[in-house]
């Protein structure tokens, strides 16, 4: 008897293989100490192979951040349900983000860790994908300002910093969560909700903290 043929494995499902493989390596490594034998390997497949389907390391690479940045936005936006609540709406979103995050911690690190620290084009990858992030958070800000206000007080330029503040905050937390063994991403979403929900219920209640006046002879609360 002959051998046996390995069943052909359409082109999507292989490279698709390759890219698991590449994120699982370049997220624990590192891109410049990840190895193309490595991931070749990783996936089953030969290293040849790997240069057909995606030319370069360079290019791996791109793939990974492009696919990966993708799942993550993907996610956040559908795990917040139009019609909720606007604290709801931003509650699901910060879950379906932390529970991302958790459940693919090697992508996680390649966008976050990975990506930035190795100047364009990748860099400009990451901020295509924060930029989108940003502004769907922005949106929900802005949708919370109208359920307590039916004309909004918050001026754009301070929603935008409130969406960009939020948004650092949970992409550090989300590395010290990944970090922190035993922390759930249901706790994490928790940590920022309560850090954040009370300072923007303020603002939708135009109860907003004022910052002193800059008097140098006015007194001071220790004299």
């Amino acid at each position: 008897m002959g051998a046996v043929r390995t069943r052909r494995m359409p082109r999507a499902v292989r490279e698709q293989q390759m890219l698991d493989a590449a994120v699982q390596i370049f997220g624990r490594r590192g891109y410049t100490a990840a190895s193309m034998d490595e991931m070749a390997e990783l996936a089953g497949v030969s290293k040849p192979l790997v240069y057909l389907y995606l030319n370069s390391k360079e290019d791996l690479f791109t793939a990974c951040i492009r696919r990966e940045a993708a799942a993550l936005t993907e996610a956040v936006r559908a795990g917040v349900r139009p019609g909720l609540p606007a604290d709801r709406q931003l509650w699901e979103g910060l879950r379906a983000f932390f529970t991302h995050t958790a459940r693919h911690p090697e992508g996680w690190a390649v966008l976050h860790l990975q990506a930035r620290t190795h100047g364009e084009p990748f860099a400009a990858e990451i901020a295509a994908m924060r930029a989108e992030i940003v502004e769907f958070v922005t949106q929900l800000i802005l949708v919370a300002a109208r359920e307590a206000h039916r004309d909004p007080g918050l001026p754009e330029r301070e929603v935008a910093g409130l969406a960009e503040a939020l948004v650092g905050a949970a992409e550090s937390l989300a590395d010290w969560a990944n970090a922190t063994p035993g922390v759930s991403a249901r706790q994490a979403a928790a940590t920022l909700m309560n850090f954040a929900w009370a300072g923007l219920g303020d603002l939708m209640e135009e109860r907003p903290w004022t910052p002193p006046a800059d008097d140098l002879t006015a007194p001071t609360a220790l004299t």
